[in-house]
């Protein structure tokens, strides 16, 4: 085969791999997902094919950005609407594109590539480092303003118990096995066309990934906690385009009032309700029979910020408050700017960020927050448990945004509760609103676009899980002998 078929038939696997794996992000399959990595594997010497993979995976698996529009009611006028909502897909495509695509090129440096000396071990060295050199960056884009949907929670919710190595290596080792996984797939597709035993690249690679479930399988299912907490969930079910609606704002302090009655006579001890339910410094109608745990607004030296605030029983100003530290890029903290987007994408207009910090300490049991898509990162939230936090909960508005999303936030959640060996409590306006033990299973979930109070236990516990403790440590460290054993193979090439 000539070099342009070669390319052409790469590109056309690039394509059909990003489709895999975007509809594997989207929580259809893992695989999906791992189908598309060998896809990846098998035609990254062209950069470029890498970036259509990582260009279309991120359409299909974001596709939920559309749903941004109308932004009339943002102010936008109405030709400028879907525009604007196509151009954000777009570009994160793109992006999504050349991450991929950088990968591609770095995997082709001399460094990497064993094209002098071939061989299966040297290859895994190489395919090991690579691995964990992308799991690594995605760790990284958790800690930016990007919400990006990775590889770390594509398993779930079909399987746990490979997943289940996040109690130790966190999100970034689940990913790392999943390329070596892909990795796998495509060397059994040319095992024979290389004259390697294709029965024994089997074997072991069965009994490796048996091993890794049996391991995975281990780490959660014996799970301990001290005591149990008695919890009310609300799900507004309020959409984003109405909640400020004169209509609306009027409903609000009654609605807060009948659900928190309706929290006391289910015995809770306290009652939980989404991002951004309350306004700026808003109080509450009446003293709240038992403490109130919700999303709103407050100002902070003349700027806003978007919070979790507690308010204590019989108390209607907040107690106690956590900020939001990760902001919407243009939804949130974009400058004003003149004309139409005097709010940025924001109703409420630009926010300020909060401390760093997500650990929060209140007369209830101490607690891990992720305020909206703050819960993709892990890391944050393991410095929250280190500190004391003996559950985690995540607030959310994830309207006008569709049930793909929805399904994405609960991957994530389920991520969290199996790294950090914590209860994960999540409250959105319509949707997901559920309780996900620390095993990584979801044990009770509010019906999408429904408006109901529930009521839940959660498990508290002191615990600290390996990666809580030791977070990418361990997968800086294999990278790095990783590393070194590959510039030692290359000396002693040069050698002989």
């Amino acid at each position: 085969m000539n070099i342009n078929r070669k390319k052409y038939f790469a590109i056309l696997m690039g394509i059909a791999g990003g489709v895999f794996a975007g509809v594997g992000l989207s929580q259809a399959g893992s695989l999906f997902t791992l189908f598309a990595l060998a896809l990846l594997w098998a035609s990254k010497r062209f950069p470029f094919v890498g970036f259509l993979w990582g260009g279309v995976a991120t359409l299909v698996s974001h596709r939920w950005l559309l749903a941004l529009h109308p932004l009339t009611w943002l102010g936008i006028p109405e030709f400028l609407s879907l525009p604007i909502a196509v151009l954000i897909w777009i570009s994160c495509s793109v992006f999504g594109g050349l991450l991929v695509g950088c990968w591609c090129f770095l995997s082709n440096t001399s460094f990497f590539n064993n094209t002098d000396h071939p061989s299966i071990q040297r290859e895994f060295l190489s395919a090991f480092a690579l691995s964990l050199t992308w799991a690594l960056i995605e760790v990284c884009l958790t800690k930016t303003p990007l919400f990006w949907i990775g590889l770390g929670g594509s398993l779930l919710p079909q399987d746990r118990w490979l997943v289940g190595l996040a109690r130790w290596f966190g999100a970034g080792g689940v990913v790392t096995v999943q390329l070596l996984i892909g990795w796998w797939f495509w060397q059994l597709g040319v095992a024979n066309r290389r004259g390697i035993s294709l029965l024994r690249l089997f074997a072991w690679g069965a009994f490796t990934l048996f091993l890794a479930h049996y391991l995975g399988w281990s780490l959660i299912s014996n799970n301990h906690f001290s005591s149990t907490k008695r919890i009310a969930l609300w799900q507004t079910n309020i959409p984003t385009r109405e909640k400020f609606t004169t209509l609306e704002l009027e409903r609000l302090p009654k609605s807060i009032q009948q659900a928190l009655e309706q929290a006391e006579k289910l015995d809770v001890d306290f009652l939980v309700a989404p991002e951004g339910t309350m306004q700026a410094n808003e109080t509450l109608f009446s003293p709240p029979p038992i403490p109130f745990l919700t999303g709103g607004f407050r100002w902070v030296n003349g700027n806003q910020r978007s919070s979790l605030l507690v308010f204590n029983k019989g108390e209607k100003i907040f107690n106690e408050y956590i900020d939001k530290h990760r902001l919407v890029p243009l939804g949130e903290w974009v400058p004003t700017l003149p004309g139409f987007l005097s709010n940025g994408f924001s109703f409420v207009g630009g926010l300020e960020p909060g401390k760093a910090s997500r650990f929060l300490s209140w007369e209830g049991p101490p607690v891990g927050v992720a305020i909206c898509y703050e819960l993709s990162d892990g890391n944050a939230l393991a410095e929250a448990t280190m500190r004391g936090g003996e559950w985690i909960l995540s607030i959310a508005n994830l309207d006008p945004y569709p049930l793909s999303l929805q399904k994405q936030f609960l991957a994530l959640a389920q991520l969290r509760s199996i790294e950090l060996d914590r209860d994960v409590v999540t409250v959105a306006n319509t949707g997901p609103t559920s309780l996900v033990l620390s095993s990584g299973k979801i044990s009770s979930l509010i019906p999408s676009f429904k408006k109901e109070v529930t009521s839940i236990n959660v498990h508290l516990t002191h615990e600290i899980s390996g990666y809580a403790r030791w977070k990418e440590f361990p997968l800086i460290i294999t990278l790095i002998i990783t590393l070194c054993l590959i510039s030692r193979s290359k000396i002693g090439n040069r050698a002989c």
